[in-house]
């Protein structure tokens, strides 16, 4: 998709939403919507008054040219996002939130906000694309009644490092990425930070080309691999948190299960909608057999709307490219 210092039910949800928008600005939705040039279809993030996207015709070899389009540098607005997702990957216990929903969109020269996240483009060509991605994790509590009772509530997880994208078609039909995350894992305890581990998560991303009907299609499957320490900062359960039926278990390095995420998404003059949907197997991770591991699926569902209120009077080129 900053322990037991953010106590406060309040505290704990807010920063739970923080963490939940940087998840779907990974993923593409809400926080992020979607920059759709100036295209209502592409899901995004057009000018309000444009109507019909400025998108070229294809080139000879199927390929949409590139030519260069004026969008607005900035769009904001603001909306609600009802979500749902488990504790952690394999716990049984669900939270559902209706969170606030910012809409972001900066079209920079360097630093971008758009259905491709936020992050900061580092390198770009027409085959490969270096940026700075986030991704993030929630709070975990331990409840009475679930397989973490009586140890630590763990601390919400910020993710951030660089992506290498590879750019393997874009076509009439749609676009086609390899997108291949390194993460740093930090965990906070108020202000206090620690590093929880490294985790690497390479997809197979497609998005839709400019479909008439306005809505924006995305899919996107990958398996996850993390060290030892991010693993057992979930999974672990140490020789004083052992009862008789927890037994003292130590995660190991390797394969964290199948990702599975799909997304729509529609850009509306004056409104973003959109929904995902993300499916996560544990069949095989390195964790499985953790005595905190309760079910071998996961699944995480949001869908928001967003009013945008505000954008930029100076506009800016943008690449038909890089509208996503």
């Amino acid at each position: 998709m900053i322990r037991s210092v953010w106590r406060c039910g309040n505290r704990r949800l807010w920063l739970a939403g923080l963490v939940i928008l940087a998840l779907c600005l990974i993923v593409g939705v809400p926080a992020a919507a979607g920059d759709g040039g100036s295209d209502p279809s592409k899901g995004a993030h057009p000018m309000a008054d444009s109507p019909v996207a400025n998108v070229p015709p294809p080139d000879g070899n199927g390929a949409t040219a590139r030519s260069p389009t004026g969008r607005p540098l900035w769009e904001l607005g603001i909306g609600v996002a009802p979500i749902t997702f488990p504790q952690y990957p394999g716990a049984r216990e669900h939270r559902s939130y209706v969170l606030p929903m910012p809409y972001v969109i900066y079209r920079g020269e360097r630093l971008r906000s758009d259905s491709g996240g936020a992050r900061g483009l580092l390198f770009d060509s027409e085959r490969f694309e270096l940026d700075f991605s986030a991704d993030g994790t929630t709070p975990v509590d331990s409840t009475d009644d679930g397989p973490r009772d009586g140890m630590a509530d763990l601390d919400p997880i910020f993710e951030a490092g660089p992506s290498l994208n590879i750019n393997l078609h874009r076509g009439s039909t749609g676009t086609w990425e390899l997108r291949l995350p390194v993460r740093a894992a930090i965990s906070a305890s108020g202000f206090s930070l620690s590093h929880e581990g490294w985790r690497f998560t390479p997809v197979l991303n497609y998005s839709n080309a400019a479909p008439s009907d306005g809505w924006r299609v995305g899919f996107s499957i990958g398996p996850g691999f993390a060290n030892r320490q991010y693993h057992g900062y979930y999974y672990d359960v140490g020789g004083l948190e052992a009862t008789s039926g927890r037994a003292a278990y130590r995660a190991e390095a390797g394969y964290s299960g199948l990702f599975l995420t799909s997304s729509l998404s529609r850009r509306f003059e004056r409104f973003w909608v959109g929904g995902f949907l993300r499916y996560q197997s544990l069949h095989g991770a390195a964790f499985a057999d953790s005595p905190l591991v309760e079910r071998s699926h996961s699944v995480t569902a949001g869908v928001g709307i967003t009013w945008i209120a505000w954008k930029s009077a100076t506009l800016v080129h943008v690449e038909v490219r890089d509208d996503r």
